[in-house]
């Protein structure tokens, strides 16, 4: 019965692919409200939204995700002690990796392991300028501390 239930539930799923379709990103559904992945409501209009364990899993998997490609693209990374590491991917969540290699000066000192210069290096952007201000503190703290903020 076990065995049936499983295949039963793959079959709905595919079921539900194919009714809904799916989209992996927000957009507004036939009556224009918003929607994700394979018809999952997200307005809150119409009373919808992520479970908090759904949220999680997003996170999770997300934050799985940046390490690695942080870990790839700046192998140099790995021998940060994670509280700094962790600025780096707190920053990429934000800016996307991408947007964090265009901090090169940053990099630099980070790697140079001058981490008081890369602090204050990183203090002088937009995105610590304009943008998020008060995180960008707090992460040009933690990297200069090595202490979570």
């Amino acid at each position: 019965m076990v065995n049936n239930m499983k295949r039963d539930v793959k079959d709905l799923e595919s079921q539900l692919r194919l009714d809904e379709g799916e989209v992996l990103y927000a957009y507004p559904d036939k009556l224009g409200y918003l929607t994700i992945g394979v018809g999952i409501l997200i307005d809150k209009r119409k009373g919808g939204g992520l479970r908090k364990e759904e949220s999680d899993f997003i996170l999770k998997n997300r934050t799985s995700l940046i390490i690695e490609e942080v870990k790839r693209r700046l192998p140099w990374v790995s021998n940060l002690h994670f509280i700094r590491a962790a600025v780096l991917y707190n920053m990429v969540f934000q800016l996307g990796v991408d947007g964090l290699l265009g901090f090169k000066d940053t990099l630099k000192l980070i790697e140079a392991g001058n981490y008081e210069a890369a602090s204050k290096e990183m203090l002088n952007s937009l995105w610590a300028k304009s943008q998020t201000p008060e995180r960008a503190k707090r992460l040009s703290e933690q990297m200069r501390t090595c202490q979570w903020q």
